[in-house]
């Protein structure tokens, strides 16, 4: 076994020994603190210092991600200001290894006297903060893996494994879903396939000029180049603003070669147009707009239009747009 691999197996060791050190009741009591911050709509507000600090921090964007409001708070800044932010329905949850960090003490005091619930997540259970909140996460560790036992690393390990098992089991009894997840992660993978619509991403029908059933081949032309858009609508000759076919650069290039160049004068954007193409709604989401599209067998889908219920034409949704999104 490599050193790493042993360094590895003794972190995991100290997650697992912390597990069977942390008491039922405490556990319990904790996330019943976590389920009213949530129905209250306060907010869980971790501090800690140096290393345990950093932990706090990423604990706090954690529960902030699957939709606990969460911050961080500087023990040094809550002294000088910043514990305007804390208010009496909030929960602290409060990082020392030690459960003796002289900035996190000074602040215990103020916290009572808001009436802010705490939850220590400590080395020593029967340490000062401990003793001055209402519960207590033992994170106790037998030793660090540092070979010196002095630099923050099993216990860091711990800290962190057990705010992330807060949030986990948060989340299973809040009943977080993917779809909420998405809503704080937009940018990602995830939120983008459950967030974005048709809506969204296509070429709004204001920006798109339609041809009549009628027009000649020169203004189909003119309409497929105009915009760089590679697609245009043919519009109802008996209602106005309703989708009646849609021509593609594919459409053109299969009627050019099914015609001879003696016929093209005569073609209309009816004789080029697919009559009846396959749509998306609006509000449909446009990652099930793409399945739709790669769906069709019958011959490849780069555009859809996004019509209304009644077919009214509303905008282009191109393949081009989604892969821009990341969705393709």
């Amino acid at each position: 076994m490599s050193a790493l691999s042993r360094c590895l197996r003794e972190e995991a060791g100290a997650i697992s020994l912390a597990a069977e050190r942390l008491g039922h009741g405490a556990v319990e009591k904790a996330l019943g603190l976590l389920e009213r911050c949530a129905d209250q709509r306060a907010k869980l507000v971790i501090t800690g210092v140096g290393k345990s600090g950093i932990v706090a921090r990423k604990i706090a964007a954690t529960f902030s991600s699957v939709g606990l409001m969460a911050l961080y708070l500087n023990p040094l800044d809550a002294l000088h200001g910043d514990l305007g932010v804390v208010a009496p329905e909030d929960v602290a949850l409060l990082l020392s290894n030690s459960g003796e960090t002289e900035e996190l003490l000074a602040v215990l005091p103020h916290l009572k006297r808001r009436g802010t619930a705490r939850i220590a997540l400590v080395g020593r259970a029967d340490s000062s903060l401990g003793r001055g909140s209402d519960v207590v996460l033992e994170a106790s560790v037998d030793r660090e893996v540092c070979p010196l036992n002095l630099a923050p690393t099993a216990s860091t390990a711990v800290a962190m494994a057990i705010g992330d098992a807060l949030a986990a089991v948060w989340m299973e009894r809040r009943g977080i879903s993917p779809a909420d997840f998405a809503l704080n992660h937009p940018a990602g993978s995830l939120g983008k396939q459950l967030t974005l619509t048709a809506a969204d991403l296509m070429v709004p029908a204001a920006q798109l000029e339609p041809v009549a059933p009628d027009a000649p081949l020169d203004a189909v032309i003119t309409l497929l180049t105009r915009g760089a858009i590679g697609s245009g609508w043919v519009e109802d000759p008996h209602s106005a603003g309703r989708l009646h076919g849609l021509i593609t650069d594919g459409d053109l290039r299969r009627a050019l070669r099914d015609h001879s160049s003696e016929e093209w004068s005569a073609l209309r954007a009816r004789d080029l147009m697919t009559g009846d193409p396959i749509t998306a709604e609006p509000d449909q989401l446009a990652v099930q707009a793409l399945e739709r599209m790669e769906r069709n067998r019958r011959k490849p889908i780069s555009v859809l239009p996004v019509v209304s219920p009644t077919r009214e034409m509303l905008g282009l949704l191109r393949l081009h747009d989604l892969v821009q999104a990341g969705l393709a």
